[in-house]
């Protein structure tokens, strides 16, 4: 097994009228924020099956995929990566991390961090000190910060959300959509396990949230409800 099989494999999947599809759904035209990146058009399901194929596929080779210029390439290493870190044990987990991070120049659109954060960097942190998730936010990295945010999805998932309602408050004065959309789908994934901790942190930052983030935060509740926090 090795880097140059799998993008084979991938490149005989290949399919251009969709891959001009998917191009423009992921905005890559000239000053959009996945300008310049390269598709084949491949769907999904066929990712995460060549994904399972390779699972076992040594840890540099799946680093060459990540580092491709095909967007599903990159794609298929992200989701070897997600397979090795929760198989592995702490050391494996820390490798992955650390490529991971290494190579976050890549990992850069918002599909790309949604698939592979909370696992690679969410779960990796379960037991550790989790300040790695604070620097990501601080930087001016667009993708960095998005992985910051969508990584604690592991941490809600275990019960924990403090992390995720400080991130958002750090991040609530971005400009980005994809950082407002990230912040409230955190917020209504943790509202689903605490839906007296959400409210009281929409109560204290509602004036600061933005709108696109509050929408999503509040998809759940009843409609009264969302009209109230909607109207305030």
């Amino acid at each position: 097994m090795d880097a140059a099989e799998v993008k084979r494999q991938l490149m005989a999947l290949q399919q251009p009228e969709r891959a001009s599809f998917v191009a423009r759904y992921f905005q890559t035209g000239p000053g959009q924020y996945a300008e310049g990146d390269q598709f084949l058009g491949l769907s999904m399901p066929q990712q995460h099956t060549i994904a399972r194929q390779f699972r076992q596929l040594p840890v540099e080779h799946t680093e060459q995929l990540v580092r491709d210029s095909y967007h599903e390439c990159r794609m298929v290493g992200l989701l070897i990566w997600v397979q090795q870190s929760r198989k592995g044990g702490p050391i494996v987990q820390k490798e992955i991390l650390e490529r991971y991070l290494a190579s976050v120049e890549w990992v850069n659109n918002w599909d790309l961090v949604d698939s592979s954060c909370p696992a690679i960097v969410g779960e990796a942190l379960l037991h550790e000190d989790r300040s790695l998730l604070y620097e990501l936010a601080d930087t001016r990295h667009l993708w960095s910060q998005r992985i910051a945010m969508v990584s604690t999805l592991a941490f809600i998932r275990k019960g924990q959300l403090a992390d995720t309602f400080a991130l958002a408050e750090r991040l609530t004065g971005h400009r980005h959509d994809l950082i407002h959309k990230a912040i409230g789908w955190m917020l209504r994934e943790a509202g689903k396990r605490n839906s007296d901790a959400l409210e009281e942190f929409l109560h204290d930052h509602i004036r600061q949230l933005p709108r696109t983030s509050l929408r999503y935060a509040i998809e759940r509740f009843e409609p009264d409800r969302r009209r109230y926090y909607l109207t305030l």
